[in-house]
């Protein structure tokens, strides 16, 4: 191995390295010529420091020889950046964005894909052994996304009127009179905004439509908002697409301001006439989150339409959708296998957002009773449901603790089949007790997060044995993969 050829010859000297360091008052120290080993969680690289504490860098691939200097030293832990390349990866690839580095939207981008599923594969495995503790069969190979890039249905950028500046700019002699930003926040910064020229995560036309608003919204004196001191009228702008071919516009404003918001969106509108869905919101609330604001439709329809085996999805500002239309197929198609449905069963669909999932597979099942918290998620639900002539669904809305009681399970049945796909933070442990109470045959476990997923399948390893595993990558170039796992009563 690499490292092997170079821990030989390099030993001594990374130890006084490390030790003259140590001595230094300077916090930060410098590891020189380190080998990054791995990947970890949340995209940041591995290495070994010569204490044997670990490294987590966040600008390295594994295969990459570099010095690093820490930035957070823990008890258990360094954080730290290379700053100085001896050997480079033969893992690494060109980035193909000119934003990689300063946007943290894309970690991964400087990886070979091929590299990116291993990565995603091993973090998965890795926590189901150490965090669930519990017995695996063999897993299946991590199912890859066709489109690398412009994947994504749905964008959302901000507005500012007072960029963030990259250091290439800031080391220049230039004058930046231009101070209007419409992109993405920088990692960790709340109110500081990259300017984004062509991102690589949704397909046209989003740039154009992005890149049109700045440019026009800028000669035609409409204000950018400036978050820190709640002034400026132009807030966010989300873009959705759909595999229909049919594109919502939504923009959001800090104020009314009938002679601007009309210039824009009628000079919008003119200019993108394939525009199916052109909305607004005034929102002059502290935050831009628009779930308790009202959206107010402009011209066309106030919803566009996805299509997934000849099912129709109505999706309006604020519905919730898989944002890889393609892979969420794929996602679904294999959720619906590990369920081994054969016409006859009652099936639970936890957390079932929009009813995506319970539609799915409600031709192969006998009744399929959906549960999600969110009111207007059941709503579009239970209309996509009418849409589609799927008469074997039934939905509901509520807290799922105090949904998914015993009292609900006497009203609507017994499952014989749980799906459940939580969000990040897994299920709460009331309801993993409810479905240890009822122990249905089986249950299918589709997670974003492997950790808590794993955590989740360590209190029911009691009652069930994981029979398949099998991740999806929904996001290349990004740290991120779901999971699907099937478990069997014992």
């Amino acid at each position: 191995m690499l490292s092997e050829i170079y821990n030989t010859a390099l030993n001594k000297s990374l130890q006084l390295s490390y030790f003259c360091a140590m001595r230094r008052k300077n916090k930060n120290i410098v590891f020189e010529k380190l080998e990054i080993v791995g990947a970890g969680a949340k995209g940041k690289s591995i290495a070994k420091a010569p204490d044997g504490k670990v490294v987590f860098i966040n600008n390295a691939v594994p295969g990459d020889i570099a010095d690093i200097r820490t930035t957070k030293k823990k008890r258990s832990f360094y954080e730290g950046t290379a700053i100085e390349f001896h050997q480079y990866s033969v893992k690494r690839v060109e980035p193909v964005c000119q934003h990689f580095g300063t946007c943290g939207g894309c970690k991964w981008q400087f990886m070979g894909y091929e590299h990116q599923l291993f990565y995603k594969q091993q973090e998965v495995e890795n926590n189901l052994k150490r965090i669930g503790k519990i017995e695996l069969p063999p897993v299946t190979p991590i199912l890859g996304s066709e489109d690398i890039y412009f994947y994504r249905n749905k964008m959302e950028f901000s507005f500012s009127d007072s960029r963030w500046l990259t250091l290439d700019e800031i080391n220049s002699d230039r004058d930046f009179a231009d101070k209007n930003a419409l992109g993405f926040h920088i990692p960790g910064m709340w109110d500081k905004i990259l300017d984004i020229k062509k991102c690589h995560l949704q397909q046209d036309p989003s740039n154009a439509i992005r890149n049109f608003v700045k440019e026009f919204a800028t000669k035609n004196d409409i204000s950018f908002f400036n978050t820190r001191e709640q002034y400026g009228l132009l807030r966010t702008l989300m873009i959705r697409t759909a595999s229909t071919g049919e594109l919502m516009v939504v923009v959001q404003f800090f104020a009314e301001d009938v002679e601007k918001r009309t210039l824009l969106l009628d000079r919008l509108a003119e200019e993108f006439p394939e525009i199916t869905s052109l909305q607004y919101v005034i929102n002059s609330k502290g935050n831009d989150t628009i779930y308790d604001q009202e959206v107010i439709c402009y011209s066309g329809r106030d919803h566009i339409f996805e299509e997934m085996e000849g099912l129709n999805f109505k999706i309006n500002a604020k519905s919730f959708y898989q944002t890889n239309s393609k892979q969420a197929y794929e996602l679904y198609k294999i959720t619906r296998d590990f369920a081994q449905l054969t016409g006859n069963e009652l099936v639970y669909d936890l957390y079932t957002g929009t009813g995506t999932i319970a539609q799915f597979i409600a031709a192969k099942a006998g009744k399929v009773v959906g549960i999600e918290a969110v009111p207007v998620a059941i709503e579009d639900a239970k209309q996509n449901a009418l849409r589609n002539n799927i008469e074997n669904t039934s939905f509901f809305a509520g807290d799922m603790r105090k949904v998914f009681t015993r009292d609900f399970i006497k009203e609507h049945g017994k499952p014989d089949v749980i799906i459940t796909d939580p969000p990040r933070d897994g299920m709460h442990k009331d309801v993993i007790e409810q479905i240890i109470g009822i122990l249905p045959q089986r249950i299918v476990y589709v997670s974003c997060n492997s950790a808590t997923q794993a955590r989740d399948l360590e209190l029911l390893d009691a009652h069930y044995i994981v029979t398949k595993v099998r991740p999806v990558d929904m996001f290349p170039q990004t740290f991120h993969v779901e999971n699907v796992v099937c478990l069997e009563k014992r």
